[in-house]
């Protein structure tokens, strides 16, 4: 077992999706217990908000951080969206939260030794970029940036690059993992086995929104095609034993901004329990041949 500053040279590549990040927030604790570690994480959206907690080491914050406030009508929802652009507070989220309310471990974080990266999607060029997740005060930005979904959250500004939701340019980024050398991949999933996604909606609220930025709506109108090819080369990966793949065994009806904290705790148990029951495979598959 491993322990201490030993790292697996793996990937962990941590899928977004809403509230069904609860799920991930379940396996990413049993990691946690169990001292597995990663020498490269990427996060997209939800997944980029558990992987702080992850890299800080506090368990159960993921989930905290996710579910706790999403009742409050101040906090999430059309007020929100109102008073300060977003559907979801902007400075509740990024500063009350973690500054006063659930307080990130930054000495922790910061001492993670390997490469960790937020995925955002410039608007300008549609493609995704994965952002440094080193510093702290640039990794919650960074996370901002991921999980500013289109339509519902403003325009993300870093360093004069303007950013939406990771999840436009890449919802699963195993390629990125790859081509960072890794050889061996831990794939957190939150949507189950089989799905298929389907063309995006509202396609032409999308073109009129984000005028100023064409390839925003080219992303939006081929997403489905990119997220299903995506899991065909997933699929491929597990045959040939190259990746570990960790999902709901069936599907949830978790909304994106779920206010049902039972549905959330049910999803993030289940998520832990795949973990556990699967640790000593786990196991094997990371520790083969290093």
């Amino acid at each position: 077992m491993r322990r201490g500053e030993d790292l697996y040279q793996a990937g962990l590549v941590l899928e977004g999706g809403g509230m069904k990040g609860a799920y991930t927030s379940g396996v990413l604790d049993f990691f946690l217990e169990k001292n597995i570690e990663f020498s490269h994480c990427y996060g997209v959206s939800a997944g980029a908000v558990n992987l702080c907690s992850f890299l800080s080491k506090q368990k159960k914050r993921g989930f905290r951080s996710l579910t706790e406030y999403m009742g409050n009508k101040k906090i999430c929802g059309w007020y929100s969206m109102l008073t300060d652009g977003n559907i979801i507070n902007s400075k509740f989220t990024y500063d009350l939260i973690p500054n006063y309310l659930l307080p990130f471990d930054r000495e922790t974080f910061s001492a993670y030794h390997g490469k960790a990266y937020a995925v955002a999607t410039n608007v300008e060029t549609g493609k995704a970029e994965y952002l440094s997740m080193k510093d702290v005060d640039k990794a919650l930005r960074a996370v901002q940036a991921s999980t500013a979904l289109p339509m519902v959250f403003k325009l993300v500004d870093i360093e004069g690059k303007k950013y939406l939701d990771g999840g436009l340019g890449d919802s699963i980024p195993i390629q990125k993992s790859i081509l960072d050398g890794n050889k061996k991949n831990v794939i957190i999933l939150t949507k189950e086995e089989g799905y298929i996604r389907k063309p995006s909606e509202n396609l032409e609220l999308i073109k009129l929104r984000y005028w100023k930025y064409p390839k925003v709506y080219q992303v939006m109108k081929e997403r489905h095609i990119a997220y299903n090819e995506t899991m065909d080369h997933i699929k491929r990966l597990q045959e040939e034993g190259k990746v570990f793949v960790l999902q709901p065994r069936e599907k949830n009806d978790i909304q994106r901004l779920e206010k049902d904290e039972k549905k959330m705790e049910a999803l993030y148990y289940q998520g832990y329990e795949d973990a556990k029951n699967n640790y000593h495979s786990l196991l094997s598959f990371l520790e083969e041949n290093e």
